[in-house]
């Protein structure tokens, strides 16, 4: 399984010839490395509907006829613009042929928001996931604060590789994302949502100089972790 980031919260999974992209804001994401227009994904998987998240989602899951995996609310809001969804809910887990997806609570918020109208559009609770195959599991923990129920997700889960948000401002800063780190037990743990945005900067050195030697990995957009089965 060939794992790389790209940039504020993208994350690309390669697993048993699937394409999956986590959260995919390419259009206006100064930080990635990859193109909307050509970017291939059978499979995207969706945190919440904050539009730095959803990003290209319609564009490229249409070009792709790609399957979109979202909270339901979101599916419903996505479905509307023609693409192919499904839905999940907060705990639920679904074994696709790609993998297992299992969505868990994370405390942020969720809302399409369409400045023509001027209108917010309610998308459903915000998420993780998790996400396992060819006997490796994934946490993307999307835009969340610190909770404690992310010791129960680390005492439930191996988890090899965990992606987590360290901005600040509207998720965990740097050391809140360590004691998430400590509770989760990844194995590997790859900050995320940072420095896109002036009111999210930080370094990620210095969280993983917070974190037991060697758990911390801070990747460039579009560089890669291998994980072995």
């Amino acid at each position: 399984m060939k794992v790389s980031y790209h940039g504020h919260s993208v994350v690309k999974i390669e697993t048993n010839g699937t394409t999956i992209l986590i959260d995919p804001f390419i259009t206006g994401n100064a930080s990635t490395d990859l193109d909307a227009a050509s970017i291939q994904a059978d499979v995207i998987l969706l945190t919440h509907g904050h539009g730095d998240h959803v990003g290209d989602t319609v564009d490229i899951a249409k070009r792709n006829n790609a399957l979109v995996v979202a909270s339901a609310e979101l599916a419903d809001v996505l479905g509307w613009e023609g693409v192919r969804t499904h839905a999940m809910s907060i705990g639920g887990a679904y074994t696709f042929d790609f993998g297992k997806v299992k969505l868990t609570q994370a405390f942020h918020s969720s809302s399409y928001i369409n400045p023509e109208t001027r209108t917010i559009i309610y998308t459903g609770m915000p998420t993780g996931i998790l996400f396992t195959a060819e006997g490796k599991t994934i946490y993307h923990a999307g835009d969340t604060g610190l909770f404690y129920d992310m010791k129960v997700i680390g005492e439930r889960n191996d988890i090899d590789l965990a992606f987590i948000p360290i901005g600040d401002n509207h998720t965990m800063g740097p050391e809140d994302a360590a004691v998430a780190t400590d509770w989760l037990q990844a194995k590997q743990v790859v900050p995320i949502h940072f420095n896109t945005f002036p009111f999210i900067q930080q370094d990620p050195q210095y969280f993983a100089s917070l974190l037991k030697e060697g758990v911390g990995i801070v990747l460039k957009p579009g560089e890669t972790i291998n994980l072995s089965s």
